[in-house]
C-alpha cells in the first residue's frame, strides 16, 4: 500500500489539534489536514467530563470542540481509533498502529496526558477520568445515597465530589496536603471552597493519606472510609512516548518554544503533552486551545501573538473559580471583593475570582502589565458599581 499524502498531520483527538485545524482554515490554509486519534469520538472538550457530563446523562455532541459536520466542510479528514505506533520526523512519516503508512509536510503532536493511579494497595480497583468513557461508567455508578470516596483535592478531585454530591452520593475528598488544590492557592481560597462543598454535603478529610483500598472501601492511618466506589484525581502524566521514541526532547513533556516548535523543523507539539522551554507545563482547557492555536499560525508563517498570562477555571457545588496567572510562591495574598491577589515584590503575579465577581480578561491584562494591588481593587470597586 502507497502512502498517504497530506500537507499537515494532526496527532491527538484533544481542543489543541482541533483549534489547530480550525486556525489553519480561518487564515485561508488549503493543503489537506488529516487527524488521526486513538478515540472513537473527533475531538471533544474535558472539561464538561466533571461537572455537566456527570451530573447528568446528556448528548455527548454537546462536548465536541467541533460539530461533525464541521470537519467535512472545512475538508478536515479524520481517521478515529487509528493511534500513530511511529513517528519518524526526519522521512516526514507517521506509521498507524494498523500498518498504514502517512507523509507529511508539518505536524502537529497534541497526544495530551493520562491520569495519574494512587500509588497504594489495590488502586487497580479506582476509577479514573480523563474520557466520556470514563465520565459515563462513573455516572452509572453514583445512584442516589451510595457512598463515594474520591482521593484528592485539586480540579478534578474538586469537581467529582462536587458533581457526584449533586446526584445525592454522599462523598468524602481525601487531600494530602493541608488545604485544597495542594495548597497551590492558599489558605484562604481553600476555605472558601472548603465552606462551598460542606453546603454541598461534601465531606473534607485535609492533610490525610490513603493507605489501601478494597472492596469495602478506603483506610486511612485513623479511620476507615466505606465507599461503594473510589474516583481518584491525584494529577497526570504527559503522553510523550511517541515523541521521545521519535527522538525529540523531553522533559516534563515534549519541549517546544514560543512557536509550539519541537527541536524537529515542521514539528510542533501542543496542548498537555507540551512544555515551553523554561517554563512550567500549564494543564488546562485555555492553554491547550491557545497552544494550537500558536501552532497553527507558526506553521503558516504567520505573526505570532504575544503569549498570554495562564488562566485556569473550575465549577464546583454552585460555585465558580478562575485563576488568573502564575504564583508558585508569593509575598502576600491580598482579599478582593470578588477574590485574591497574589503578590510578588507588589506586583500581582495572580489573582483568584470567585463566582464570576470580577472579569477575566481585564485582570489577564493586569497580570500581564505587572500591575500593583491598587489597580485591581479599583477594578473589584467598580465591577461592584
Amino acid at each position: 500500500m502507497e502512502p498517504r499524502q497530506v500537507d499537515v498531520l494532526l496527532v491527538g483527538g484533544g481542543v489543541a489539534a482541533a483549534r489547530c485545524a480550525r486556525t489553519l482554515r480561518r487564515h485561508g490554509f488549503g493543503g489537506s489536514i488529516l487527524l488521526v486519534s486513538d478515540e472513537g469520538l473527533p475531538p471533544y472538550n474535558r472539561p464538561p467530563l466533571s461537572k455537566e457530563l456527570l451530573q447528568a446523562d446528556m448528548p455527548v455532541e454537546l462536548a465536541l470542540a467541533e460539530p461533525l459536520s464541521w470537519y467535512e466542510r472545512h475538508a478536515v479528514d479524520l481517521r478515529l481509533r487509528s493511534p500513530v505506533a511511529v513517528l519518524d520526523p526526519g522521512r516526514r512519516q507517521a506509521t498507524l498502529a494498523d500498518g498504514a503508512v502517512l507523509e507529511f509536510r508539518q505536524c502537529l503532536i497534541a497526544t495530551g496526558a493520562a491520569p495519574r493511579r494512587p500509588v497504594m494497595p489495590g488502586a487497580e480497583r479506582v476509577l479514573l477520568l480523563r474520557t466520556l468513557d470514563d465520565t459515563a461508567r462513573i455516572r452509572e455508578l453514583a445512584v442516589p445515597s451510595g457512598r463515594a470516596v474520591v482521593i484528592g483535592g485539586g480540579f478534578i478531585g474538586v469537581e467529582v465530589a462536587g458533581s457526584l454530591a449533586a446526584r445525592g452520593v454522599a462523598v468524602t475528598v481525601v487531600e494530602l496536603a493541608a488545604a485544597l488544590w495542594g495548597g497551590a492557592f492558599g489558605e484562604e481560597v481553600s476555605g472558601w471552597a472548603a465552606d462551598r462543598l460542606a453546603a454541598a454535603g461534601v465531606r473534607l478529610r485535609l492533610g490525610a493519606a490513603g493507605e489501601a483500598l478494597d472492596v469495602t472501601g478506603v483506610r486511612l492511618r485513623d479511620e476507615q472510609l466505606a465507599a461503594d466506589f473510589v474516583v481518584a484525581g491525584v494529577g497526570v502524566v504527559p503522553r510523550v512516548e511517541l515523541a521521545a521514541a521519535a527522538g525529540l526532547p523531553v522533559d516534563d513533556g515534549i519541549v517546544v518554544d514560543a512557536s509550539q516548535a519541537t527541536a524537529v523543523e515542521g514539528i510542533y507539539a501542543a496542548g498537555d503533552c507540551a512544555r515551553l522551554r523554561g517554563r512550567p507545563r500549564v494543564e488546562h482547557w485555555h492553554a491547550a486551545r491557545e497552544s494550537g492555536e500558536r501552532a497553527a499560525l507558526a506553521m503558516l508563517g504567520e505573526p505570532l501573538p504575544a503569549r498570554r498570562a495562564p488562566w485556569v477555571f473550575s465549577e464546583f457545588a454552585g460555585a465558580k473559580l478562575d485563576v488568573v496567572g502564575w504564583a508558585p510562591e508569593w509575598d502576600d495574598v491580598v482579599p478582593l471583593a470578588g477574590g485574591w491577589a497574589y503578590l510578588v515584590d507588589g506586583r500581582l503575579a495572580q489573582v483568584a475570582i470567585a463566582d464570576s465577581q470580577l472579569p477575566v480578561e481585564a485582570v489577564r491584562a493586569l497580570v500581564e502589565a505587572g500591575a500593583g494591588v491598587d489597580q485591581v481593587r479599583a477594578l473589584a470597586a467598580a465591577s461592584r458599581a
